[in-house]
């Protein structure tokens, strides 16, 4: 690239806690905080490199909760304190990104805004840029415009984006309508999917003019669109702010923004789609963690852990070690061992995505301690 794009500005929503890598991911310690691949940065830092390029230092904003905002900044000393955007508490991604489009489109009415989370994994940056070049000069057409990732697999673990037609944008020569998006399917249907090729994964996205992102809010929730409105005038005065994110932040609905933006915008043909041909993952259990770090290979026994002492014989899958202990696997396939200070993980790959039910019941039985 050339430079930054001058009338872009990158959105890191850093919220959650990854429930379905728990005990290793935690309340206070989420997931984008920690290293997931090896690469002795954490998932938010890899995330802030790669949007810096696009966007410059300076125009890259964090959207994430009052209780995370020291680690934020320690992991990016170059955000500027006026591009931390605190959440009072979490109102899912419609709130934390909208904030973010209202704040900035008072400061830069015309700015197009790209929301990219803080805990995916992305190989070849430069397909990468190619992708967000492409949907931005499509967002400066007036779409919303998503990115969506070529299957490299029929996965069940990922929803699914159907193109439509292709659009003729000058700069973005892949973009094409998006016809609708699909829930999680079953493998057969996965395996249809990836036979067809105008099937992607749904990545969570998006890249809009932050005018055109705040008229489809306001069309489907006019109440949350209000509310958004009275932050946004409020938010850069110091004083003024913090009554208003009191009383207005509790009361905005809690709804993703798949559901309040992407699927109304697709039903009235104002959501395109750019096709992503880079190596992503969300990283959303352990048997996705467990690929990543084997490279694919299902026989390795991939490990985790700055001082893991681990002793294996014909064993595969992922352990992820916080302790001094010993673990020793033989013959076992597939394994998940996740071992920390408090608490102990023992599963499999096949049943990964259960993990989150092991949250649940622990925050109903009231042993919160250890989330």
């Amino acid at each position: 690239m050339s430079g930054p794009i001058d009338d872009f500005y990158a959105v890191i929503p850093a919220g959650g806690i990854g429930s379905r890598l728990w005990p290793l991911s935690r309340a206070d310690a989420p997931k984008f905080l920690h290293d997931l691949t090896g690469s002795g940065r954490t998932l938010l830092r890899d995330t802030w490199d790669r949007l810096e390029p696009l966007a410059g230092p300076d125009r890259i904003a964090v959207v994430t909760g009052r209780a995370h905002r020291a680690a934020v900044e320690r992991e990016l000393p170059g955000i500027a304190d006026l591009n931390v955007f605190l959440e009072s508490e979490p109102r899912d991604s419609t709130a934390a990104i909208g904030l973010a489009a209202a704040i900035l489109s008072r400061r830069e009415p015309d700015v197009i805004i790209g929301s990219f989370a803080a805990d995916h994994v992305i190989r070849v940056p430069q397909l990468f840029e190619w992708a967000v070049q492409q949907a931005v000069a499509t967002a400066r057409e007036g779409y919303i415009c998503t990115i969506g990732i070529q299957p490299s697999e029929p996965s069940v673990g990922f929803g699914y984006i159907k193109k439509s037609d292709a659009l003729v944008v000058d700069g973005a020569p892949e973009a094409a309508l998006v016809e609708s998006f699909v829930e999680k399917p079953d493998l057969d249907t996965a395996k249809e999917y990836f036979a067809d090729r105008n099937y992607l994964w749904n990545a969570g996205m998006f890249i809009s003019r932050a005018d055109v992102l705040l008229g489809e809010i306001a069309e489907s929730d006019p109440h949350l669109y209000a509310g958004l409105m009275d932050l946004a005038e409020a938010w850069d005065d110091r004083e003024a702010r913090g009554p208003v994110v009191d009383r207005v932040w509790p009361t905005l609905t809690k709804i993703a923004i798949d559901y309040s933006v992407a699927e109304p915008a697709a039903q009235k043909g104002r959501l395109a789609v750019i096709p992503g041909h880079f190596d992503w993952d969300d990283v959303g259990d352990f048997a996705s963690l467990a690929k990543l770090n084997s490279h694919g290979r299902k026989n390795d026994l991939a490990i985790l852990g700055e001082n893991a002492r681990i002793l294996s014989d014909a064993a595969s899958g992922i352990v992820v070690s916080q302790t001094r202990r010993v673990i020793s696997l033989i013959g076992v396939r597939d394994i998940v061992v996740v071992d920390t200070e408090d608490a102990l993980l023992v599963t499999t790959s096949e049943h990964a995505q259960r993990v989150k039910g092991v949250v649940d019941a622990l925050k109903l039985s009231g042993r919160g301690e250890v989330l």
